[in-house]
């Protein structure tokens, strides 16, 4: 049972200062409903929330001012549900991160979200046909055995795996780097009709949000985090996809790399890879191989 009261401060506190949960963790501590915050002093909100006095005082007089604010009904309005972290329908795997997001904003399907398998495909945002053709392999197997696949909704290798996800009739959810009301890039926005008409968008942020570097590097924790394994079509070196492998490592999850041409810049990433660990896939029925074996050691 959500307590009802909590969930809109808590909704309240998120829209003004929207940080993961372990940042949020010391005034819950302190406030594990949230019913003093908009009393606490100053100085007690700065520590807790490790503000600036001058950040706090400004954070307090935007949160008093969002508690009269119907945000649920503002969400509801635009098809977006609030998922808390102590929803039930609250991903159990991103509990698991150093940083879970403290709300994650959905819209779509979510029964999604309780679904057995969730395979991340990603690639470069540069991606060539090399990672059409991969997919082309990958892809089917996972889609005929009810395998969601995730991936980040930027350009390239991301809306592929969205857009060979939908053609195929499987699932597919995208994790958003900004809030709901802005779609980018523009060049995706018919990827955004058929993800939010038929599949499943995730944001951490709330919906008025803009694109910045470094949220699309904590989103990428988001899409390895919700996955049990992540496959790599093409990056470079160093890019945002290897970052995401990174997290998936962290987070014990299972990594793929599609080995590539030598004659290729986007091949370094998941060949770099593979020399460090990551296992070579070329059709999807190794993967389903793993996810089962993953399944019987539980």
């Amino acid at each position: 049972m959500i307590n009802q009261s909590f969930q809109q401060r808590l909704l309240a506190l998120h829209y003004v200062l929207p940080i993961p949960l372990n940042r949020l963790q010391p005034l819950l501590q302190v406030d594990p409903e949230l019913a003093e915050c908009e009393r606490m002093h100053i100085h007690l909100l700065s520590r807790l929330l490790n503000l600036t006095h001058e950040r706090a005082r400004k954070f307090k007089d935007a949160y008093v001012k969002a508690l009269g604010t119907p945000l649920i009904q503002a969400y509801i309005t635009n098809n977006i549900t609030p998922l808390p972290f102590n929803h039930p329908n609250y991903p159990k795997q991103l509990s698991t991160l150093y940083d879970p997001p403290t709300i994650l904003y959905a819209k779509g399907r979510l029964d999604y979200l309780l679904m057995d398998y969730h395979v991340a495909v990603i690639g470069a945002r540069n991606a060539s046909d090399y990672s059409k053709d991969a997919m082309a392999y990958i892809l089917p197997p996972l889609v005929k055995h009810d395998v969601v696949i995730v991936s980040g909704l930027a350009k390239g290798a991301d809306a592929m795996a969205h857009q060979f996800a939908h053609e195929l009739g499987g699932k597919t959810i995208g994790v958003l780097g900004h809030g709901h009301f802005i779609r980018y890039p523009k060049e995706n926005s018919a990827i955004y009709d058929i993800m939010e008409k038929h599949h499943l968008t995730l944001s951490e942020y709330p919906p008025y949000v803009t694109p910045e570097k470094w949220y699309f590097l904590m989103r990428n924790r988001l899409i390895s985090g919700l996955s049990q394994a992540v496959v790599i079509t093409e990056a470079k070196e160093k890019s945002g996809t290897v970052n995401t492998l990174q997290h998936a490592l962290d987070n014990g999850r299972e990594v793929f790399c599609v080995p590539g041409p030598i004659t290729s810049l986007l091949s370094l990433g998941p060949n770099q890879s593979l020399l460090e660990g990551a296992k070579p896939v070329w059709n999807g029925f190794q993967i389903i191989e793993e996810l089962q074996g993953i399944a019987s050691r539980k």
